[in-house]
């Protein structure tokens, strides 16, 4: 048997690393949170980028990959093509969104990103493998995510925009699962400085817009301002190249999968660390986010415990 990772056999390193990406990101909710105690909602978005890409521009330098290291013209298009429309159009989206809905349904749109990404992938990416049992799977999951919300997160807030305001959070799961396509298409290259191109480019998109409606912060407060380094250093920069190095190897499919672990440990987190109550639903919901992810890479699972 191949070594070699696929989507059929993600291998150890993949289901470790989408583990630790819903760890990462659903501690990113508490990040910005803490960050917005001190900066407004747009500076808190292009802030992340801007730091992230700073951070991954000196890393990615000194290891020999930086912006550079992209072997051709079509290499810049696509890590361009992604940090504008899978970085910066769905965070502007879901910053302006969410302002209108009410907070779960933001959830339930990122929920729907691998159901999205599956009939892409069976146009897109046929070497995924689209079956009856990964349909399933993606299914169960998302059932699993609507009961942790609650069907609160459907209710109406009276937002005089509402409707808008949930377009743009759906608008931005359909850029996410875009992206997870793009990014399984895209010629090889470092997977450094393909994500440090797409932050960079994001932040040259985000941060103008953030000075022009917010302008330049008045004070940089030490806890909001850890907290906003922690939200680039981790969510952003460290899961941005996760992510390629993910899609690229184990396929836009498996990739998905994080969107069904972050809201759970989003709330594991606000229970810990932020002193909110346990949701009594959790454990049905983890349950089945659990059997949807065991059918839909039953294949994958089967491949990484018997040798």
């Amino acid at each position: 048997m191949s070594n070699t990772p696929s989507p059929d056999n993600p291998g150890l390193t993949n289901w470790l690393l989408i583990a630790s990406l819903g760890v990462i990101w659903g501690a990113a909710f508490m990040m910005v949170r803490l960050a917005l105690d001190g900066f407004a909602p747009a500076t808190v978005a292009a802030g992340r980028v801007l730091l992230g890409g700073l951070i991954l521009l000196a890393v990615g330098t000194a290891m020999g990959q930086g912006p550079r290291s992209l072997p051709s013209a079509r290499a810049w298009v696509f890590a361009i093509v992604i940090g504008a429309g899978a970085v910066a159009l769905p965070i502007g989206m879901l910053s302006w969104g969410q302002q209108h809905v009410p907070s779960a349904f933001a959830g339930v749109a990122m929920g729907v990103v691998p159901l999205l990404v599956l009939p892409l992938a069976a146009l897109f990416s046929k070497e995924e493998g689209i079956g009856p049992r990964r349909v399933i799977g993606m299914i169960l999951g998302f059932i699993g995510l609507a009961i942790l919300l609650g069907p609160e997160a459907l209710n109406p807030s009276g937002a005089p925009l509402e409707t808008w305001g949930r377009i743009a959070c759906m608008s931005a799961a359909a850029c996410y699962a875009c992206g997870s396509i793009i990014t399984r298409r895209a010629p090889k290259m470092p997977p450094l400085a393909f994500a440090t191109v797409s932050l960079l480019t994001a932040a040259a998109i985000l941060a103008p817009m953030a000075l022009v409606k917010e302008g330049m912060p008045a004070a940089f407060p030490t806890g909001p301002t850890a907290a906003l380094i922690c939200a680039a250093l981790l969510p952003t920069a460290l899961a941005a190249v996760i992510r390629v190095r993910v899609i690229t190897t184990a396929g836009s499919v498996f990739m998905s999968l994080t969107s069904y672990q972050v809201p759970v440990w989003s709330v594991i987190f606000g229970v810990t660390l932020m002193g909110e109550s346990l949701p009594p639903q959790l454990f049905v919901a983890l349950a089945l986010i659990l059997l949807g992810i065991g059918i839909s890479q039953s294949r994958a699972l089967k491949a990484l415990f018997v040798r």
